[in-house]
């Protein structure tokens, strides 16, 4: 009851205002705004549910610390896309063919920050930590990185090795992320580096969802195998790779911290039958 209780509101407030944000498409101002307010709702609506429905005071979204901690993210999040198209480029996968559009940039920060911001409340803020309570944390970072891919084969271009690479560099590096500092602030700032850079930076499709407006207009040819094809650069081996490596840096600085959830009892019992 306390996953519902906390996934319902957080999830209608995703939904209605994707809905929003995708009915003012074209206007990058709006969006921006709608975008912002949106983020800033779903963080608002996520600590009210978890004091109420857990009696105890949202530390994870705490305000105090939160721009530090998402500065940092945004560092990781963009400085890793960023590695993940110079090694692209360097084979002949992508190329920068003239400047882009601001405009576009700027409707991509609200889009890309009501996406972060409300992903990270239902993944890892509601579904990573309820499960990590019950079965560990590395059973938990399994779990739910693997729901977070599967949930991108509703995308327009989805591909199972998107969902698959997502699943991987995302999932597990997100709630990884998570685990090792205990706030929702750094993987949200890695989440919406990572989306920006890859749309509203280099202009390359972001998980299957299309072609963007970035600031540069960024070209991909090549195999898919290198690009990751119509999914984006997410697909590319190099994602997977620089994901992963992300991944096992935030366990160690996790486990380091004291920070990991055991394997539960019951859990091992489960797994058994």
């Amino acid at each position: 009851m306390r996953l519902l209780k906390q996934l319902v509101p957080v999830a209608l407030i995703a939904f209605a205002g994707g809905a929003i944000v995708g009915a003012v498409q074209g206007s990058p101002f709006l969006i921006l705004v709608l975008g912002v307010a949106t983020a800033a709702l779903a963080v608002f609506v996520y600590a009210r549910v978890v004091r109420w429905s857990e009696r105890r005071a949202p530390v994870e979204v705490a305000g105090e610390g939160a721009v530090a901690a998402v500065g940092r993210g945004l560092l990781i999040g963009v400085g890793m896309f960023a590695a993940v198209i110079v090694n692209i480029a360097f084979l002949g996968g992508y190329r920068v063919d003239g400047l882009g559009s601001v405009t576009g940039a700027v409707g991509q920060v609200g889009f890309m920050a009501a996406a972060a911001v409300t992903e990270e409340l239902i993944f890892r803020g509601i579904l990573f930590r309820i499960v990590e309570g019950r079965t560990g944390t590395w059973i938990a970072l399994v779990l739910t990185g693997l729901v977070f891919g599967l949930m991108h084969l509703t995308n327009e271009h989805a591909s199972l090795w998107g969902a698959i690479a997502i699943a991987i560099e995302a999932g597990g590096m997100l709630a990884a992320a998570y685990a090792a500092t205990r706030t929702l602030w750094v993987p949200i700032g890695v989440h919406f580096g990572w989306n920006f850079a890859a749309a509203g930076i280099f202009g390359t499709e972001v998980s299957g969802n299309g072609a963007t407006q970035g600031l540069l207009h960024g070209v991909t040819s090549g195999p898919a195998l290198l690009t990751g094809g119509d999914f984006g650069p997410e697909a590319s081996p190099y994602a997977v790779v620089f994901g992963l490596l992300l991944t096992l840096v935030f366990m160690w600085l996790a486990h380091r911290r004291g920070n990991v959830v055991p394997l539960r009892r019951g859990a091992t019992a489960t797994l058994a039958q």
